[in-house]
C-alpha cells in the first residue's frame, strides 16, 4: 500500500502550494522571467499531459510497390526518393513543399526580427505564410506608423520581396480585436498587396480558436505604459500584482460561435473578399470535425487544425498541461476528407509530418520549430531547417513506395495495438 504522506505530497505539492498562498493569481502562469524568451506551447515531458496518439505510431513500407512500378515505367529507370514530389496545393495557394508558416502574432516571441527573418525565408522557400492575430492593433498597419517594419504592412512586404514567383502566398489571420479594426478590409483595398490578388496568393484565415489555450483569446504580457496605450482595444488585467515587474495581462476575447455564426462568417468573407482565399482555423476541441464539416460545407478552402500542443504563445500552465485534444486525436475524429486540412503543433522533422499527411491532412505548419531556425540562424536558419525536413520526407515517401506526398494514406502508418490506423 502506498504511503499517504506521498500520496499528500503529490497531489498537493508544497512549493507550488506556498508560491500562490504568497503570489496569488500570478502563479496560474508561468515564470514571468521566461516571458519574451521562452516559446509556451503543451508540456508534453509533464506528467499531466497524455501522449499524444501521432508518437505511438509507425510508418510502415510494403513489399510490394506499384507506385514505384508506375514512377519506373514514367522514367524508364529506378526511382529514387528525390524523385518524390512534394509541391502541392496549401489552401487554395500553390506550394513547393506540403507546408506552411504557422501564424505568428504580436507576443514578444515573434519579435520584429524574428517575425521579419521568418517572412523573408518562407518566402524564398515558396511556401504560405499566415500573419498571426492582434499584429495590426498592437502594432499599426504601417503606412505612417514610425516603426513600419514591426507593422502587419511590414511583415507581409518582407515576404513579397522575396517570394518565389508563383508560389505561397500570404493569409491574413483576423480574430476579434482585428475584426473591429478592419484589417481585412485594409488588406484587400492596400496597393501594396495588389500583387498577391492579382496572383491568387493572398487568402483570409478566421480564428475560431488556437491550440495551446482553446477556449481563450490571445494572451500577452505588456509593461504599464504599453497596455495604457492600447487599453481602448484589449481588456487588461493587473494579474501580476506588485511583484509582477509592472506589467499586466492583456487578454484578447475567444468569439462566440454557433454553426450558423460560423455559416455565415464564411459566407461574409467569400461575398466581400471574392478574390481571397478562405481558412477556419480551429482549436482542438471536442466537436472539431463538426466544426471542420460546417466550414468546409460553406465554402472555406481549408480548415486548420492546432493540436494541444500547437501554439507559441503565453497561457496559463492548466491550459498547457489539461486543456484540449492532441493532435493525434484530432486527425482520428476528423478523418478522411476530400477537402483541404492543414495541422500543427509540435512540426520539426519530417516524420511526423508524414503521419499526418496520412491521415488525412494536406500539409503541417512550422511555428515554434520555425521561430527557434530563425533565431539560430536569421538570414539561413528556417531554409536549413526545411530541407532537412523536405530530405525525410521524399525518403519516408519513398520508403512507403509511394513518389507524391499526397498519395500517403491510413495504409502507411501502423498502431501501437497493432492495427492500421486507417
Amino acid at each position: 500500500m502506498r504511503d499517504l504522506g506521498a500520496l499528500r505530497a503529490e497531489a498537493f505539492p508544497e512549493p507550488a502550494v506556498r508560491a500562490r498562498a504568497r503570489s496569488g493569481a500570478a502563479n496560474a502562469f508561468p515564470d514571468l522571467d521566461g516571458y519574451g524568451h521562452v516559446l509556451f506551447g503543451a508540456d508534453t515531458a509533464h506528467p499531466a499531459v497524455p501522449a499524444d496518439p501521432l508518437d505511438g505510431l509507425r510508418l510502415v513500407p510494403p513489399v510490394f510497390v506499384p507506385h514505384r512500378l508506375a514512377k519506373l515505367v514514367e522514367l524508364a529507370r529506378e526511382p529514387m526518393y528525390r524523385d518524390v514530389v512534394l509541391e502541392t496545393m496549401v489552401g487554395g495557394l500553390r506550394s513547393t513543399l506540403p507546408l506552411y508558416l504557422s501564424a505568428f502574432g504580436s507576443t514578444q516571441a515573434a519579435s520584429v526580427d524574428h517575425g521579419l527573418a521568418a517572412s523573408r525565408q518562407a518566402g524564398r522557400l515558396g511556401i504560405p505564410m499566415v500573419v498571426g492575430e492582434n499584429v495590426m492593433p498592437v502594432n499599426g498597419y504601417g503606412r505612417i506608423e514610425d516603426d513600419p517594419e514591426r507593422s502587419m504592412l511590414g511583415r507581409i512586404n518582407a515576404y513579397l520581396a522575396q517570394a518565389l514567383d508563383g508560389y505561397g502566398g500570404v493569409v491574413v489571420q483576423q480574430s476579434t480585436e482585428d475584426a473591429d479594426a478592419e484589417v481585412w478590409n485594409l488588406v484587400y483595398s492596400d496597393p501594396n498587396v495588389q500583387a498577391l490578388l492579382d496572383s491568387g496568393r493572398l487568402a483570409f484565415e478566421l480564428k475560431v480558436g488556437q491550440g495551446a489555450k482553446p477556449g481563450l483569446g490571445g494572451m500577452t504580457v505588456l509593461d504599464a505604459d504599453t497596455a495604457a496605450g492600447l487599453a481602448d482595444a484589449f481588456a487588461m488585467d493587473p494579474v501580476f500584482g506588485a511583484g509582477g515587474h509592472g506589467v499586466v495581462l492583456r487578454c484578447s476575447t475567444p468569439g462566440t460561435f454557433t454553426e450558423e455564426i460560423l455559416r455565415q462568417q464564411i459566407r461574409l468573407m467569400r461575398n466581400n473578399f471574392p478574390r481571397a482565399k478562405v481558412w477556419v482555423k480551429l482549436p482542438p476541441a471536442r466537436d472539431v470535425r463538426a466544426a471542420a464539416l460546417v466550414a468546409w460545407g460553406a465554402g472555406a478552402d481549408a480548415v486548420t487544425v492546432d493540436g494541444a500542443e500547437g501554439g507559441t504563445g503565453w497561457a496559463p500552465l492548466a491550459f498547457l498541461q489539461h486543456v484540449g485534444l492532441p493532435l493525434g486525436e484530432c486527425l482520428r475524429r476528423i478523418g478522411q476528407h476530400p477537402s483541404c486540412l492543414l495541422v500543427s503543433g509540435r512540426m520539426w522533422e519530417g516524420t511526423r509530418v508524414a503521419k499526418c499527411l496520412a491521415l488525412g491532412a494536406n500539409a503541417a505548419g512550422l511555428g515554434r520549430a520555425a521561430l527557434l531556425a530563425v533565431d539560430t540562424d536569421p538570414e539561413n536558419g528556417l531554409m536549413n531547417l526545411v530541407d532537412c525536413l523536405a530530405l525525410e520526407l521524399q525518403m519516408l515517401t519513398s520508403a512507403l513506395g509511394k513518389y507524391h506526398v499526397g498519395a500517403l494514406a491510413p495504409e502507411d502508418v501502423w498502431s501501437a495495438e497493432g492495427t492500421s490506423a486507417g
